[in-house]
C-alpha cells in the first residue's frame, strides 16, 4: 500500500494533515468571541452605566479565548516549516 512513498514523504504529508487539524481549534474562539461580544452588548444595553466594568471583562475574556487559536496557530507553523518529525529520519 504504501510502496514507492519515501518516508520523509509519508511523515511530511502527515505533518501537513496535523497541521490542517490543528487550525480547526481556530473555530471554537472565533464562536466563543462572537457569542461574548453579543452578549456584552446586550448587557450594555441593559445597563449603560455599566459599560466600562462590561467591556473591559468582556476583552479580558475574549483575550483569554483567543490564546487557543494563537496556540494552534503556532503549532500548524511549527509543523509545516519546522519540520521537528523530520529530525529522526
Amino acid at each position: 500500500m504504501l510502496q514507492g512513498i519515501s518516508n520523509e514523504a509519508f511523515v511530511l504529508g502527515c505533518s501537513a494533515i496535523g497541521a490542517g487539524i490543528a487550525m480547526i481549534a481556530g473555530l471554537g474562539p472565533g464562536i466563543g468571541q462572537g457569542i461574548a461580544a453579543g452578549k456584552g452588548a446586550e448587557a450594555v444595553g441593559r445597563q449603560p452605566e455599566a459599560q466600562g466594568d462590561i467591556t473591559r471583562t468582556m476583552l479580558l475574556g475574549q483575550a483569554v479565548a483567543e490564546t487557543t487559536g494563537i496556540y494552534s496557530l503556532v503549532i500548524a507553523i511549527i509543523l509545516l516549516f519546522v519540520r521537528p518529525l523530520l529530525a529522526g529520519l
